[in-house]
């Protein structure tokens, strides 16, 4: 066994048990739709899809006009928090986030554990011009061939839940549909293993999956491993302009945010609010 094989599969030991639960269900849910809908059939649907909104262009044009590229989420529950938004429409929150300067959107599909829907993203994008990520747990190359038939423009690949040829094979499949990729990672083990495929984009996750603690101080421990031509997107624990400054104030310019923006009345004016700096 070679010593990435060994590492990857090291990383998959030490998966969290909310984690392990999810991808268990992930499999079956892959099983059951499967049966129903082939990939010849989802081939058929995104060959009437129109072409992919990059993605990353918009987050790079964001940072080149010298302002924060924010993803911002669309998110109605979580398995730690519950429901966060009672009145979720993703068109409105699609329109207010664009009107609030948001560089692209999430959208969380998984359904089981965070209340989402394949359709909250196709109402979401079918609502605004932004570019969207799939937000889900992939674990299968049908949920990617699944993310391009509904109209993503991105996918979430997340280390902590792949081994490296798992990662490395959903990866490039995306990126053969059209799709980019957001990888994300947790801790440095992850974030080696993430940069050997050379994806622009670096997700890091804030939130530590074994105590469920948040710190930025996660994203700045891992500053100086990224080369130079990566784009950083710190994720979670982004809660006011100070934190926005801070990140700044390390080069990392894009962010990934949801709760933030889900309890407000308006998730568009909060979020230009927060990144007014």
């Amino acid at each position: 066994m070679s010593q990435s094989s060994m590492s990857s599969e090291s990383s998959m030991n030490d998966t969290p048990t909310i984690l392990k639960k999810i991808i268990d269900r992930k499999l079956e849910e892959v099983a059951e739709r499967s049966a129903t809908v082939s990939i010849n059939d989802l081939h058929n649907k995104i060959a009437k899809q129109a072409p992919c909104r990059g993605f990353v262009q918009a987050i790079k044009d964001k940072i080149a006009s010298g302002q924060s590229a924010v993803i911002a989420e669309a998110k109605k529950a979580s398995p730690s928090k519950g429901v966060i938004r009672e009145q979720f429409d993703p068109a409105a929150i699609a329109k207010s986030y664009m009107q609030g300067g948001a560089a692209c959107l999430s959208v969380l599909t998984d359904k089981d554990f965070f209340q989402g829907s394949e359709d909250y993203l196709v109402e979401a994008r079918d609502a605004c011009s932004l570019p969207v990520i799939r937000k889900d747990f992939i674990v299968d190359p049908y949920q990617v061939f699944e993310a391009r038939a509904i109209g993503a423009d991105c996918i979430l690949l997340i280390a902590a839940c792949l081994s490296d040829e798992q990662m490395a094979g959903l990866n490039t499949l995306a990126q053969e549909l059209g799709m980019d990729v957001l990888i994300e990672v947790h801790d440095k083990q992850e974030l080696q293993r993430s940069l050997l495929l050379g994806n622009t984009l670096v997700g890091i996750n804030n939130r530590n999956l074994h105590t469920f603690e948040v710190s930025l101080d996660t994203t700045i421990a891992m500053l100086a491993d990224i080369p130079d031509d990566r784009i950083v997107i710190t994720e979670s624990a982004i809660h006011s302009p100070d934190d926005v400054a801070l990140m700044r104030s390390h080069n990392v310019n894009g962010f990934l945010v949801g709760e933030a923006f889900m309890r407000a009345e308006e998730p568009g004016r909060k979020l230009a609010e927060l990144f007014a700096v």
